[in-house]
Order: structure tokens, then sequence, then C-alpha cells
């Protein structure tokens, strides 16, 4: 029986699905990649979609100013190189963030399975579809939260992509540096620095004793919480 992707279920089946349909239809090169290792740069010609199998990755963009800008941040099931399809190149950089693993997937192969595999074709087509909406929510947090409910904001969505996983969301390990943090978020380092700080004195998080990288969330709805009362304080002035 062909495996299909059930939208319906939980989103830690729906990746599990999709890591099993891909390997049932497609060839797949595993790639096993580093900290720091990049997977593709932005103008190398599309040949290849990438689905992240394991670890954390980042897509850069460079800016007119010279400086690079940290424009998405990926794990497992997502997929990396939708912004090479356009233009037959891809549009920025992607790297990883630890050590992981990424399948890749060469394009022709995959336009040609889609063509006989309903299943694959509206796979591919969902992940397209959450990597907008994923963008979309990204840029109206950007323009409209306050910094400190941007931050909270921000380790939400880490928490909650964990948890979709099958992974803790009760303490992570960011990938990141607060200057990373900053450049995906728009703001300054010393902003994100003062931010982590309310939100480890209002108790929504804990800084572990390994490190500053390292953080406890208790209650993930805490976050969300913070988020609104930053944005009803907003409001008000």
């Amino acid at each position: 029986m062909a495996i299909t992707v059930d939208t319906a279920v939980t989103p830690s089946q729906r990746i599990g699905q999709l890591l099993a349909l891909l390997q049932e239809q497609l060839p797949i090169l595993r790639r096993v990649v580093h900290a720091g290792e990049s997977i593709y740069a932005a103008g190398d010609a599309l040949e290849h979609l990438y689905v992240v199998h394991a670890g954390f990755f980042k897509t850069i963009n460079g800016a007119a100013d010279g400086r690079d800008k940290l424009i998405g941040l990926h794990f497992k099931g997502d997929w990396l190189g939708f912004d090479g399809i356009a233009d037959g190149r891809y549009g920025c950089d992607a790297v990883a963030m630890d050590t992981g693993e990424v399948w890749a997937i060469r394009y022709d192969a995959l336009l040609q399975q889609c063509g006989r595999s309903p299943a694959l074709l509206a796979a591919v087509h969902a992940a397209m579809s959450r990597e907008l909406a994923r963008d979309r929510d990204a840029m109206l947090a950007l323009c409209t939260l306050p910094a400190d409910a941007r931050v909270a904001d921000f380790l939400r969505g880490w928490a909650d992509a964990l948890e979709q996983r099958g992974l803790r969301s009760d303490q992570i390990t960011l990938r990141m540096t607060r200057a990373e943090i900053g450049n995906y978020l728009g703001m300054k380092l010393e902003t994100v620095s003062r931010a982590l700080s309310r939100l480890a004195r209002d108790k929504v998080i804990d800084f572990a004793e390994r490190g500053r990288r390292d953080l406890r969330i208790p209650d993930v709805s805490a976050l969300s919480a913070f988020v609104e009362r930053s944005v009803a304080a907003a409001a008000v002035h």
C-alpha cells in the first residue's frame, strides 16, 4: 500500500509520514553535516531540494549594506531550497547550526515523480504552503510586536517546533548567539539581552547553570501570556 501524508494527524506523525513517503518514492542522498557547514549558497544552480532529517539549520540572505541577514530557521521535516525554484538558482545560503542530516532529492526526479504520485504532489504543496504561512507569521511579528514580545514569541515558536517533533520543549538549547537572534528579529543585541533578562525576572524562562544558551521554559503558555501582556501595554502607551 502506498504511503500518504495525512493532514489530520499530529505534526510529529505527519513528518514521519513525509519522510517515509520520500524514501518509498524517490532516490535519496543522505548527507551528514556539522555546525557551520553550508548546504548550498546563494547563486548556486538548483539541482536538489533538501529535507531536514536531523539537526537545526538557518537560511541567510546577503543585504544591500553587505551584512548577512538571517531569514529562516529550519527543523526536522522542513524543506530547504524552495526559494531557488523560480529562477533555477538558490536565493540564499543554507547553513547547519549543529551536527545534523539532510536528505538531498534531485529536483527533476521530484517533478517527474509528483506527476505520477498525487500523494507526493500534495505533500510538496502542503510543505510550500506551511513555509509561506510561517514567513507571513514571522513578518507580522517583526512589524507589529514590541521588542520583549518579539523575543518571547521567538522562544515560543522554537519550543513549539521542538514539541511538534516529539522533542522536549521545557528545556532548550538555543543554537544562536544573542547577535544572531537580534539579526533574525530585527533588533540590537542589547535589546535581545534585556528582553531575555525581563523574561527571566518574570520567571517565564530560567537560564540553566551550564550556560546562557540553555533555557528552561516551565510553561510554554506563559510565553503566550507574556506576549499578550506586552502587546496590551504597548497599546495603552
